[in-house]
């Protein structure tokens, strides 16, 4: 970890060396729809598109934690309502999957669909049925919100799916890689520790900075 520590000055850079990687022209051409899965990658997902006219959105998910754990995620639902378990956890907390799509439910109602209404005005997800999808993040740890948001654009039937993310750790590249038609991406680290770590400033992102780049 300590290779990579501070390697980014912020999500700004990240951008900019991201920029060096993506094939803008194709972007700008074939139109691709920019689609965020975090905050951060929002405004990454921003920066990369400055002076194009592309379109830009977030597709939302929220963490379902393990019952006796609050700390560890044992599973992810997006605002379509795909799922994403991580078997190895529910089999070793010995957790139903009865408790899981009752948190997956819960959560949809009570988080995702608030943050629709207060960031998209309670408007439809970004149509991508047919069209290119460049997913954008910040960083990925265990990798989990990273596949649900896979999945979820996979389940809308869009042409090709790309993904932008400055970290990745090289677990996770190996297993996304068959899903996605490429993955543009700075560093892929063996012993990825947490995200934060890798950025020498790492700001919460405001809600008002949210709803400017959605322009909702």
């Amino acid at each position: 970890m300590q290779k990579y520590k501070d390697v980014l000055k912020d999500r700004y850079e990240a951008a900019r060396k991201l920029k060096d990687i993506i094939p803008m022209h194709k972007l700008k051409e074939e139109d691709w729809q920019i689609v965020a899965i975090s905050d951060g990658g929002l405004v990454i997902a921003d920066e990369i598109r400055k002076n194009l006219s592309n379109n830009i959105d977030y597709i939302f998910s929220e963490s379902i934690k393990a019952p006796n754990n609050s700390e560890c995620e044992v599973a992810r639902v997006s605002e379509n309502e795909e799922i994403i378990i991580i078997d190895e956890l529910i089999d070793s907390f010995d957790i139903k999957l009865d408790f899981i799509y009752g948190e997956a439910q819960r959560k949809h109602e009570e988080k995702i669909l608030s943050y629709i209404y207060k960031y998209r005005k309670g408007k439809p997800f970004l149509d991508v049925c047919d069209k290119i999808v460049l997913l954008v993040d910040e960083g990925s740890e265990t990798g989990v919100r990273l596949t649900t948001a896979i999945k979820s654009i996979f389940a809308l039937k869009p042409k090709a799916i790309y993904v932008a993310v400055p970290l990745i750790p090289t677990a996770v590249l190996e297993m996304i890689e068959p899903y996605v038609d490429d993955v543009y991406f700075i560093w892929d680290i063996d012993d990825y520790v947490e995200t934060s770590l890798y950025y020498r400033r790492f700001d919460d992102i405001k809600e008002e900075e949210i709803e400017k780049i959605l322009g909702v």
